[in-house]
């Protein structure tokens, strides 16, 4: 009997973990010049984490959610998102007190039983920003160009952001009405998940896949037309701010997110290059959601970013799998005599900062060659008898197939040099 991974939960490889390790780097860097800061939440809640939070009308909780009992017979899930998660932190460790304005950024793999696709698996990983206690939709177009400017530094260039307003409790109400009417007069063409949930939340056929659904959505009412003073006014910030700071926008009023805690500032970012599933990142404004899960009434902001997706945009611009060029060395030992020193050798240029790999079973020169070009080694140093005797090593550049010879002594600053 044969083990594989379950259905929709794949391993990530190398070549290709290069592609991730860069993209949670750059991430690091990047948020942490706008003062965010690392939180890890564990994988497995209490279901009512979730069910609270995301909106019990979503196809979240209503079909994807992993949810069983554990041996104490607490129902428990594990994450679908990762807001719920860190807001339930927030809360429980007193964040709030520390400091009236709290900035994380996280990254970690989550759980939706969907239907895999390209781009959208069963277990997926997120990288994503949370940010509580700051109301001022200035706040709101900073973190969507941060965001933009992470992706500019990855190099994706077929990249666009939507944006839209969700409107506050005080003039949605009203779009909702409208909505529903227009809805309630265009039943029959809805899927039966949006029949059956028109009543409780209309906008949620605003998120339905079903391309009858997304053609019915697009020809109803607009939330623009709805928006409150207050709301059209922070929404012209947002945009004012997003031009400011050099960020493209397009306006799309038909975005309200998959998840129902989202208010005013909603966003996606979306590429032509994914097909059908073209989002890879989206976030927005949740002032509520922290008052919700028992916790202060503080504003909140924030976004995720799908990194499988992120990953597939890299490699097609890339045109490669690993992302990265040549880098490392490669010893290549010949003779009984020449082993012993080629570990000490690797070991004082690993001291230096510098991946080293050599072969400890006394292969053929030949077949050291094909494995140092195989791992994409940078250089191969040739340690035998005659190298020994003069203390030098031949350092072959395997980008140039320049070769020379380098003393010992030097050896160190010369693999250092571009």
């Amino acid at each position: 009997m044969s083990l594989h991974a379950l259905r929709g939960m794949n391993d990530i490889l190398p070549p290709s973990t290069s592609v991730w390790q860069e993209i949670e780097q750059k991430a690091r860097d990047v948020f942490g010049r706008y003062g965010y800061r690392e939180i890890r939440t564990p994988a497995l809640e209490e279901m009512g984490v979730f069910t609270r939070t995301i909106g019990d009308t979503t196809d979240i909780v209503e079909k994807e959610m992993y949810v069983f009992q554990d041996r104490g017979g607490k129902w428990v899930a594990l994450r679908p998102e990762g807001t719920a998660s860190i807001v339930r932190a927030y809360i429980e460790h007193n964040l709030s007190q520390e400091d009236a304005v709290a900035r994380f950024f996280y990254i970690g793999p989550m759980y939706r039983y969907d239907r895999p696709q390209k781009g959208r698996f069963r277990q997926f990983y997120q990288l994503g920003v949370e940010v509580f206690g700051i109301a001022s939709p200035r706040l709101d177009a900073e973190v969507i160009n941060m965001l933009d400017l992470y992706f500019r530094g990855l190099g994706l260039n077929d990249i666009e952001m939507e944006i839209n307003s969700l409107g506050c409790p005080i003039c949605r109400p009203k779009f909702q009405k409208a909505f529903f009417n227009f809805l309630h007069q265009n039943e029959s063409k809805l899927c039966p998940d949006c029949k059956r949930r028109m009543e409780r939340n209309p906008l949620r056929a605003l998120d339905c896949k079903q391309e009858g659904c997304r053609q019915l959505a697009a020809e109803g009412p607009s939330i623009q037309d709805h928006l409150c003073d207050a709301c059209e006014k922070d929404f012209d910030i947002v945009l004012e701010t997003l031009g400011m700071l050099g960020s493209g926008y397009k306006i799309n009023p038909k975005i309200v997110r998959g998840l129902d805690y989202y208010l005013k500032t909603t966003f996606e970012f979306t590429s032509t290059s994914l097909g059908a599933q073209n989002a890879v990142a989206g976030g927005g404004r949740y002032d509520g959601l922290v008052r919700l899960m028992g916790g202060p009434n503080v504003p909140g902001f924030g976004f995720a970013v799908g990194l499988e997706r992120l990953v597939d945009l890299l490699q097609a611009e890339r045109g490669t799998s690993s992302g990265s060029g040549r880098n490392g060395v490669f010893i290549a030992a010949v003779g009984d005599k020449a082993l012993p020193e080629a570990v000490k050798l690797a070991a004082q240029i690993r001291s230096q900062g510098i991946a080293v790999d050599l072969d400890y079973e006394g292969k053929s020169l030949k077949s050291q060659m094909r494995r140092a070009d195989k791992i994409g080694a940078r250089y191969v140093l040739l340690l035998g008898e005659t190298e020994l005797s003069k203390k030098i090593v031949s350092l072959r550049d395997m980008e140039t197939a320049q070769q020379e010879e380098v003393p010992l002594a030097a050896l160190p600053g010369r693999l250092k040099k571009p």
